[in-house]
């Protein structure tokens, strides 16, 4: 992938959140680079909320876009997530 091309990518997240991980994951198996920011520290945490009005995890901002990311169920498909927008 073209990183020139490839807009910022900001993940918030824990370290035990399992939807993290694989976030994370599939974005290193891909070769696309990201930022990561801990929810666990109080600052980012509170920095998470003011920019996107939630606290959950993981939250990716994509560009100038928040976006949060769940995993469908195993039986769904494997590549497959359900992507909604975070309003601001």
């Amino acid at each position: 992938m073209n990183q020139a091309n490839t807009p910022r990518i900001l993940i918030y997240s824990t370290p035990t959140c399992p939807d993290c991980r694989a976030l994370k994951e599939w974005l290193s198996q891909q070769g696309i680079a990201f930022e990561e920011r801990d929810l666990t520290d109080p600052k980012i945490s509170a920095e998470a909320k003011s920019r996107t009005g939630v606290r959950v995890a993981p939250i990716t901002i994509v560009g100038d876009e928040g976006l949060l990311w769940h995993l469908r169920e195993p039986e769904a498909e494997a590549d497959e997530g359900a992507r909604s927008s975070v309003s601001r």
